[in-house]
């Protein structure tokens, strides 16, 4: 504004006010008897400020006072020679366009004239006092009431902007109270509200989380106290009068018991170590169809004493990956092919590897299972009721695809009741 004040208006304010003066002159001259002191202060009484000079310098003022009379006498005196004066278009740049508003007397427009024979230089201005003090009001008030509108509409946007900041911490503090039932209502778009959406999926996470620990703390109470009741209840019996085959039986049940408990242990140790976010596995190279031809080996004697009959389609390969690790989902994977199997059944373990990924297919002609069965396959501590007299833990195929996942690959079951299950693991060829 200030820029295209002086670019701009200046110049043209000043020529504006230059025909204003010429047209005083004009009508002086038209008029033969006109009486110039009562006609100037006519002018001045409207709205204008005049400054009066003759070539006797004398001097006189109409209409408002200046504030601050400034006007050189060469430039008095260039005006009465005939040229015209141009102060407000020269008047020096002060910012924010308050040069306008100078109540200077170098601020004015000059102009020579003759009346009776006399020269005269009359110098004008507005009067802004005059023309423009219900405009300085009106301005005043509005500048007052929009400071006072600003101030209201930044506190009302601030606390906007604090109140889903002020539920965030509130929402924080009840979470840290481990309650996670009461998700944020903040509906927005912007970062906030993006921020929300986040911070009420962590808190879903965070419930799905509570939920399963407690449901993990639950299931191994009970899987810790059973074979602990038995245990200490057939050591109880072992105290009393028994013959020798009762107690040869009572200390066969409490070594599978603590065989169970064992195994428990070590699946739930391995568990919580998978279930570590910082967990990194450790990735060499090594013979994969080595190491399930070791596997299946180690369970030879089991094959044997079930009568199953195991064939195995081997190519050999060599895979990137934890071996300790997938030794454990083989042994899982192997283990469970004979439990659930039928005497005299079959397993079939097939190894096939291309350029992009390894797959594993260990499938049998057990007891199958239901599709409410497979949906629940790997949740951790389930057991479906055929497998319940089996005594296993219900943590096996978890920690197994927990691991399969951890090698970025996935695992699939196909299964059918009284026909058998097949498990197909694909892991990409790294």
């Amino acid at each position: 504004m200030n820029t295209y004040y002086h670019q701009v208006t200046k110049a043209k304010n000043d020529a504006k006010n230059v025909a204003i003066a010429q047209s005083i002159i004009k009508h002086i001259n038209e008029v033969q008897d006109l009486n110039l002191d009562h006609y100037l202060k006519t002018i001045g009484d409207v709205g204008y400020q005049i400054y009066l000079v003759d070539d006797e310098k004398i001097h006189k003022f109409y209409g408002g006072n200046y504030r601050v009379r400034d006007l050189p006498d060469s430039t008095v005196q260039k005006v009465l020679n005939g040229k015209i004066y141009h102060g407000m278009r020269d008047f020096p740049r002060e910012t924010f366009v308050t040069g306008f508003f100078a109540n200077y007397l170098s601020n004015t427009v000059g102009v020579p004239f003759q009346y009776h024979q006399k020269h005269y230089a009359m110098f004008l201005r507005p009067d802004i006092k005059l023309l423009f003090n219900e405009v300085h009001t009106i301005m005043g008030g509005w500048t007052l009431f929009m400071g006072i509108i600003s101030l209201a509409a930044m506190l009302f946007f601030a606390k906007l902007l604090i109140r889903p900041i002020t539920e965030l911490t509130a929402a924080t503090k009840r979470i840290a109270r481990e309650r996670f039932d009461t998700p944020l209502k903040i509906e927005r778009k912007d970062e906030i509200g993006q921020l929300a959406t986040s911070f009420n999926t962590m808190m879903g996470q965070l419930q799905e989380n509570d939920l399963m620990r407690k449901e993990f703390i639950s299931n191994v109470s009970h899987d810790f106290q059973s074979p602990l009741l038995n245990i200490q209840g057939y050591a109880g019996l072992l105290k009393s009068e028994l013959t020798e085959e009762e107690r040869h039986n009572y200390v066969a049940i409490i070594q599978n018991e603590t065989h169970r408990l064992s195994t428990l242990t070590k699946q739930l140790l391995l568990l919580t170590s998978l279930d570590q976010a910082a967990r990194r596995i450790e990735r060499k190279e090594y013979s994969l169809d080595q190491q399930l031809k070791i596997t299946i080996q180690k369970y030879r004697w089991w094959l044997e004493e079930e009568g199953i009959n195991l064939s195995m389609t081997l190519e050999p390969t060599i895979f990137n990956g934890d071996a300790g690790l997938l030794e454990n989902v083989w042994e899982n994977l192997l283990t469970n092919a004979i439990k659930y199997n039928r005497s005299d059944g079959d397993i079939y373990v097939t190894l096939a590897s291309s350029m992009k990924e390894v797959n594993v297919i260990i499938q049998d002609t057990g007891i199958g299972m239901n599709d409410v069965t497979k949906k629940q396959l790997f949740e951790r501590f389930y057991r479906a009721d055929e497998s319940r007299s089996k005594e296993g833990t219900g943590l096996g195929l978890s920690i197994v695809e927990e691991i399969i996942h951890l090698h970025e690959g996935h695992i699939k079951v196909e299964s059918e009741l009284n026909k058998g299950t097949t498990f197909i693991i694909s892991l990409p060829n790294l």
